[in-house]
């Protein structure tokens, strides 16, 4: 049976880069994704499961993501707060908090950004503690996981998806 068999799930950012990998895993697995998904759970009175993939910037992003790091670190707080507020009506609310991921965006960033050439993800690399940068396929998994009744009770947790430890410092 796939693990997310007749489940209703939101995938935000579902349309490119790692978003559009979780919905397609999502699908994958038995999901239906759609819209304004709670509220056809609260009507129906059936539980559910979301989502969001939100960013490790809005932990303290770089300076020149001043907007993006805020929409990030609300979305944060939205995902905590719809939990609370949908507990009872038993819609579990989670988020990830990915960092530096291989994505197509994250290529034409780095090309039109910062200059970058087609060594970009090799001089990444270098500079990263595992040697590579995230994966979509891998983000997917933890995110389907978490959809599933496989994860449990959780909800109101953003998880650091990252190979950075927020608040070590050498």
């Amino acid at each position: 049976m796939p693990l997310l068999d007749g489940k209703v799930v939101l995938v935000s950012g579902g349309t490119q880069g790692v978003g559009a990998g979780v919905a397609r895993a999502a699908v994958r697995e038995g999901a239906v994704v759609m819209q304004a998904v709670v509220r056809s759970l609260v009507e129906r009175g059936a539980p559910g499961s979301i989502v969001n993939v939100i960013s490790s910037s809005e932990l303290g992003g770089q300076p020149y993501l001043a907007p993006y790091v805020a929409a990030k670190a609300g979305l944060a707080g939205l995902t905590r707060n719809a939990a609370y507020a949908h507990r009872f009506d038993r819609i579990r609310i989670n988020g990830v908090d990915i960092g530096w991921t291989d994505t197509e965006g994250e290529d034409a960033t780095q090309r039109e950004f910062h200059g970058a050439d087609d060594s970009w993800r090799e001089q990444a690399a270098r500079t990263l503690p595992m040697g590579r940068l995230g994966r979509v396929d891998e983000i997917a998994e933890l995110i389907v996981f978490l959809l599933s009744d496989r994860s449990g009770v959780v909800t109101g947790s953003v998880l650091d998806w990252d190979q950075i430890v927020f608040g070590a410092h050498d």
